[in-house]
């Protein structure tokens, strides 16, 4: 993106400003304040894609049920919503420069829309499926985009406190999409769930019209659809090796055989990215220190956190026998140390800077991980909650900082690129970290009955705590950034 067009972008995001605050002098206006319509709008896209993403786990029975299938063979529509995700978001940045940001989230909310009416109404596996696979195509532009209308119209003295707004909305929907998911199923109907998700998207709409501002290019690059394809296939073939390792029993030569040609096209995308002038995925921009940390770091970081979900939440269900609705009550306390962690998260970087943060709290999480393993079926219910709260505040501290940091020295130009590269990574990292605690307890259980599913999870725990404190290591290649301005100037590369 030219300078020219940065410098057209910004004075539309000035136009955006209500009548009330034209009279007053901008520079006296904080940019959040100017952009409050805009921070409600990604937030609500967040929300409702993050409470898409969880609100159909607890569901998987009651709708197998109704579908006339088993719940094991609810396996593609809940991996087809996942895989759309992540092959879809790297066309983010190019339909945003040749449409227009306030066009692409729009329709985004549409589709989005339109597919969750479809999964409510589904009468067949294929048929909802086919609606999961709307629903990624809309969402594939919702957290990309709005993370990068972001970053072009908030200063960046405020842009971590506005991505904890944001993201506090979208940990809101992910913690209570299993308590939603339990109890709209136990007293109403599952379809809810996905029919839930229509008036918000109906106001969505109303407010793309009146607070998201339109950054476009005059002329777009031309998109790369041969690294397109390459790139996508890659990703959905590791995404689906990761869903066949969870499968029993693990068929290992179509495992082998996905991770085999992803690495080969993966290969090919690289040699093919050095050669175009605009690719999909920029692996430039990995030259820049903070963007390969947030990216490796982040990766092996989820590596060992993101499969803590599902695994306490079955923990409580079948090791200590409570019912899927308490289960996910006990996900609130979690939430609410994740929402009381990121506000003071600028606070922290500011003191602390990102390496010496990001270091600490990579070690702090993996213990509380591991502290898990004490947990059993007789363990109070008052224990199981301040645990859960501890590990939510410093997990969500955690990936606040990872999320911001990717953004901390790169040029305005590259923010498009590398909000699609981060959206990206991030979910396949948490398809992996999921397959892999998956795995794990797999290996635990070896075959054997309920009885051992305890001991399993402690093993289970302690095992991805050692891999979430190894994770530190790549925090550790961060230069070192002097605290009191780490959240409010970039570091050198």
């Amino acid at each position: 993106m030219s300078h020219q067009a940065a410098a057209d972008a910004d004075a539309a995001a000035a136009a955006v400003s209500t009548p009330a605050i034209a009279t007053t002098d901008l520079s006296e206006i904080s940019s959040s304040e100017r952009f409050r319509g805009l921070l409600w709008l990604v937030a609500a896209a967040f929300f409702m894609q993050s409470l898409d993403s969880t609100v159909v786990n607890t569901a998987v029975p009651a709708m197998a049920q109704a579908l006339q299938v088993t719940p094991l063979g609810m396996r593609t529509a809940l991996t087809s919503y996942v895989l759309t995700l992540a092959i879809l978001i790297p066309a983010s940045p190019w339909l945003c420069d040749r449409l227009g940001t306030r066009r692409v989230f729009g329709i985004a909310i549409v589709v989005f829309g339109v597919g969750s009416l479809l999964c409510g109404v589904a009468q067949t596996l294929p048929q909802l499926v086919a609606a999961r696979v709307l629903q990624g195509v809309g969402g594939a532009s919702l957290m990309p985009v709005g993370r990068y209308v972001l970053v072009r119209s908030i200063d960046k003295r405020e842009f971590v406190r506005a991505m904890s707004t944001v993201a506090t909305f979208g940990l809101l929907g992910s913690v209570l999409g299993p308590l939603l998911g339990g109890a709209l199923v136990e007293f109403t109907s599952w379809r809810l769930i996905f029919l839930i998700n229509v008036p918000v998207a109906i106001a969505g709409v109303w407010m793309n019209k009146r607070d998201m501002p339109d950054y476009r290019l005059d002329h777009a690059n031309r998109f790369d659809l041969f690294g397109f394809l390459l790139f996508a296939a890659a990703s959905a073939l590791l995404l689906t090796a990761s869903e066949l390792a969870g499968a029993t029993p693990v068929p290992w030569v179509r495992i082998g055989l996905c991770g085999v040609v992803a690495v080969l096209m993966g290969t090919v995308y690289v040699w093919h990215s050095r050669r175009t002038a605009h690719p999909v995925a920029d692996l430039a921009l990995l030259k820049i220190r903070s963007v390969w940390v947030a990216l490796a770091g982040g990766l092996f970081t989820r590596l060992g956190i993101s499969g803590m979900f599902l695994l306490l939440v079955l923990f409580l269900q079948v090791g200590c026998g409570w019912s899927p609705l308490m289960a996910g009550l006990m996900m609130v306390p979690q939430a609410l140390g994740s929402i009381t962690a990121k506000w003071a998260i600028n606070r922290a970087i500011v003191h602390f800077g990102y390496r010496r943060l990001l270091l600490g709290n990579t070690l702090i999480v993996a213990v509380l991980l591991g502290s898990f393993a004490l947990l059993g079926p007789t363990s109070p219910v008052w224990l199981i909650a301040v645990l859960t709260f501890g590990y939510g505040a410093f997990a969500g501290m955690q990936y606040t900082a990872m999320n911001t940091l990717i953004y901390n020295d790169v040029d305005i130009q590259h923010a498009s690129m590398v909000s699609s590269m981060a959206s990206t990574a991030q979910y396949l990292a948490m398809s992996f970290g999921i397959a892999l605690s998956t795995l794990l307890m797999e290996a635990m259980l070896q075959g054997h009955a309920h009885a051992d599913y305890v001991m399993a999870f402690r093993w289970t725990v302690i095992l991805l705590a050692v891999i979430t404190a190894i994770a530190s290591r790549v925090f550790s290649r961060l230069r070192h950034d002097r605290p009191a301005s780490a959240a409010v100037a970039p570091s050198t590369p």
